[in-house]
């Protein structure tokens, strides 16, 4: 199985904190910023940040969704990580500071793709489907921490 990886990234008008405060907010932001991508989200513990366990279904195509209950850690200041208890998935949000009153978001996803034609496919086309996703769950990131 090769590593499947997407990479998506912003620069927010808004301090490095608030940025990463807004997206540890599970219980409270992070489902307004979410697209239409994404349903059934639901906070099973915690909600903010590390300890967080949070249930959603990813329709990355219109044959494809996954059901996800991702464990938050924050391993790092800036870092946090989101480990799919139902795949291999890991989505990891790095937020740091891109020069006064901005930050820059970087978000990527890490998965084992599947062999074959089918992960031929896979490795090709999912790395760009869940970039688009990522870039309108930035858009409306921003959208939140810029007002």
């Amino acid at each position: 199985m090769a590593q499947v990886e997407a990479t998506t990234e912003r620069v927010v008008a808004a301090d490095a904190e608030a940025v990463f405060d807004a997206l540890a907010d599970y219980s409270g932001t992070r489902a307004k910023v979410l697209p239409e991508q994404f349903s059934e989200y639901e906070v099973r513990e915690g909600g903010d940040g590390e300890g967080t366990l949070v249930h959603w279904k990813l329709q990355a195509t219109s044959k494809r969704v996954r059901d996800c209950l991702l464990e938050v850690s924050e391993p790092t200041d800036g870092e946090l990580v989101e480990k799919d208890r139902n795949s291999t998935m890991v989505t990891t949000w790095r937020v740091t500071p891109a020069g006064e009153g901005k930050s820059r978001v970087v978000v990527t996803s890490t998965w084992d793709g599947a062999t074959g034609i089918g992960g031929f496919f896979e490795r090709t086309f999912a790395p760009k489907g869940l970039g688009r996703i990522y870039d309108l769950v930035l858009d409306r990131l921003a959208t939140e921490v810029e007002k």
